[in-house]
């Protein structure tokens, strides 16, 4: 079993902001796969996928983003995953927008539902697949930022960015960590 988390806000607010990107790429993982409905469990919404054979849970935490460790913890140790076969999807906004970035562990950068991801789990060595939002302009604060919704401009470059996290995510669930680095850094 494989769980990939998508990191965001819950609630109607929060829809379709940068920091909400995980949540938009479980989405399309579970359009393209033809998720059921949602079930509410680990403090998540969970939706279960077949990925070739390989039965894969998408797990959007339903607390706010730097407490998304309490989810993840939750559902890892329900279903005994090894870290490795936990993906984590969110934003980085130290890289351009559209960017994508994966790894196979290391420290949370900056990006603080990552960073409770790695407190509560006691390890640094969880994979992650960050999305790249772009840097705030001079005088905004990154808090203002990653709770704006993308520019006309933006929109575009993200909508294909979240079509090929999704396939780097299939590929990290099918192949592994290696060459879905191999492939999307």
């Amino acid at each position: 079993m494989k769980l990939v988390v998508g990191l965001g806000n819950p609630g109607r607010r929060y829809v379709g902001t940068r920091h909400n990107i995980g949540f938009m790429v479980l989405a399309e993982l579970a359009r393209r796969y033809g998720a059921g409905s949602p079930k509410k469990k680990f403090q998540a919404e969970v939706v279960d996928i077949d990925l070739d054979g390989e039965k894969t849970l998408l797990v959007s935490p339903t607390t706010y983003m730097n407490l998304s460790g309490a989810s993840v913890l939750a559902a890892r140790d329900f279903y005994r995953v090894p870290l490795e076969d936990v993906l984590v999807i969110c934003d980085d906004m130290n890289l351009p927008v559209a960017t994508l970035r994966v790894r196979a562990g290391g420290s949370a950068g900056g990006q603080k539902g990552l960073a409770d991801i790695i407190r509560r789990l006691g390890d640094e060595q969880v994979p992650r697949l960050r999305v790249g939002i772009g840097s705030p302009p001079q005088g905004r604060a990154g808090t203002d930022y990653v709770l704006a919704r993308f520019s006309a401009e933006e929109l575009g470059e993200m909508e294909k960015a979240i079509a090929r996290a999704a396939d780097a995510a299939v590929v990290w669930a099918r192949e592994g960590i290696h060459r879905c680095m191999n492939q999307y850094n």
